[in-house]
């Protein structure tokens, strides 16, 4: 992902530091276009991946204090 994002900085840099009159041929552009959809994409994988890591551990961790609670009112009972 730091590749891709390194990547998509020095195209966003070297498209910026064209002068407005140099000739920018369309390949390059779609180029640049595509790098900066691929970073955008691997950014929202990322951020979905990391929510789903977060939900389950949190899941897992409401089933765990479940369990402990269930071993303590059972605890208490005898």
């Amino acid at each position: 992902m730091k590749k891709s994002l390194f990547v998509a900085a020095i195209a966003a840099i070297a498209l910026v530091a064209c002068k407005k009159t140099d000739n920018v041929e369309a390949a390059a552009v779609d180029s640049v276009d595509a790098t900066a959809d691929s970073a955008v994409a691997a950014i929202d994988s990322t951020a979905t991946a990391t929510v789903d890591s977060v939900k389950a551990t949190a899941d897992s961790a409401k089933a765990e204090v479940k369990a402990d609670e269930k071993a303590a009112k059972e605890e208490i009972k005898k």
